[in-house]
């Protein structure tokens, strides 16, 4: 049952990415902030698909958290959930991420219409350099900036290196962080054609200041938060289970 609702999920998504595309192209000439709230409709569509397909859901603890101005997240990265859900969660926004995700078809071409920051990881210094150059501007248009500090999907239960990329841009940016933990990809794995049954929680943090600190301390203190969130998420019973099939 669950790879029949899984294919009827992909093939709806694939379908309504199609469709959606020259839409979001076509949004290009518009303002930032009202753009990502067009491109926004396809990732609600995806979302009332998933619930309904699949009977997969999220609950969000911690909205209060988020501020009226904008600033960055650093988020864990399990898996493609977080990239379409994280647009129906959060305020207008861009990401930081690898230049080839915009080379896919339909899908990359309409994240290329979010004008995110792209990222050629053959060349550090230029990524970082293009990372704190782009990244203040977009902050300045009023969205935020979403970045995956670990650089790469983690499954759930574990970590890799924090890269301060993230904080760094915060620090110049003089804006805080708000650190975001989930469980997605307990349902949604990486790489996985399957998606489980269940309820995604996100929990957000309080905002991390910036002010007169290093942006190493910075990105210390959210790594803190993150890991020991994702502890506490995924010692509930339920996703025990989860994590051990």
């Amino acid at each position: 049952m669950i790879m029949l609702r899984s294919a009827v999920f992909f093939l709806g998504m694939a379908i309504s990415a199609v469709l959606f595309c020259p839409i979001a192209i076509a949004a290009w000439p518009i303002p930032p902030v009202p753009r990502m709230r067009v491109i926004g409709l396809w990732a609600r569509f995806i979302c009332w698909w998933l619930k309904i397909t699949c009977n997969l859901r999220h609950e969000v603890e911690g909205l209060h958290h988020l501020s009226a101005n904008p600033g960055i997240i650093l988020s864990k990265h399990q898996s493609a959930w977080e990239t379409i859900m994280f647009q129906v969660i959060f305020p207008p926004q861009i990401w930081a991420l690898k230049r080839e995700a915009l080379w896919l078809p339909f899908f990359g071409w309409g994240l290329a219409a979010t004008s995110p920051i792209s990222i050629d990881r053959s060349t550090p210094i230029k990524a970082l350099e293009r990372l704190l150059k782009q990244g203040r501007e977009k902050i300045r248009e009023g969205r935020w900036v979403i970045i995956f500090p670990e650089g790469t999907r983690m499954a759930p239960g574990e970590s890799g290196a924090f890269h301060p990329g993230g904080a760094m841009l915060a620090v110049k940016a003089k804006v805080p962080i708000t650190p975001v933990a989930h469980d997605a990809g307990l349902y949604w794995g990486k790489r996985s054609f399957l998606k489980k049954p269940g309820v995604v929680r996100v929990k957000i943090g309080p905002p991390i200041s910036t002010e007169n600190k290093k942006a190493r301390a910075v990105n210390e203190e959210a790594r803190e938060w993150i890991e020991n969130s994702m502890t506490l998420l995924l010692k509930a019973p339920e996703k025990r289970i989860n994590l051990q099939k």
